[in-house]
């Protein structure tokens, strides 16, 4: 099956699962997602592939990472990720991207994801729930970290952590290519 196919129906199977084990209706995951009734019975039916973006939107309504939401089987308490299985979620034409490289459900959705800017290139991101944090490794270049409309600059080397929890922006205002990795905390309220 083709990983496209595959990613669709994973998506459906556990967008299905987690509204159940959070005890949700259709309509209460699509007012708490901000996505229409309609694409959620899409999603759950594997008749669409949604922007990351809402995905995303999903996941944080119920309470989840991403890598849950896409996770093609459920595993032993220890599970690797080989590099091919890694989920490239965003890029660019000129070679910029973000991976998703793995993630888990304790005690809330906890992602970790590998970051490559091409110079003068960027991306953003909504506000994330209330509580959420993010923190980042550049491993090489420096990143321009934009936070609530702030603009910080993190060289190679450094790390930064924030709450995510307003619009951010990450972007590669420099010479050279930039590449970090990010661990992203979200927070489940029920």
């Amino acid at each position: 099956m083709p990983e496209l196919d595959l990613l669709t129906q994973s998506l459906a199977r556990n967008v299905k699962h987690w509204r159940s084990e959070r005890g949700f209706t259709l309509d209460a995951l699509a007012t708490r997602a901000g996505v229409s009734r309609g694409m959620l019975i899409q999603i759950e039916q594997a008749r669409t592939n949604p922007s990351i973006g809402t995905v995303v939107k999903i996941g944080d309504a119920l309470g989840v990472s991403i890598t849950t939401l896409l996770d093609y089987e459920q595993g032993p308490k220890v599970r690797i990720v080989p590099a091919e299985q890694a989920v490239r979620l965003w890029s660019t034409d000129a070679g910029s991207y973000h991976r998703l490289l793995a993630g888990t459900e304790a005690p809330g959705p906890l992602e970790m994801w590998d970051w490559y800017l091409k110079p003068g290139e960027g991306t953003g991101s909504d506000a994330h729930p209330q509580g959420t944090v993010e923190l980042l490794h550049v491993t090489a270049g420096e990143l321009t970290l934009v936070v609530d409309g702030a603009v910080h600059r993190v060289p190679e080397g450094a790390s930064v952590t924030f709450e995510a929890d307003v619009p951010h922006e990450y972007r590669n205002d420099g010479d050279a290519p930039c590449a970090m990795v990010m661990a992203v905390s979200v927070p489940f309220e029920r």
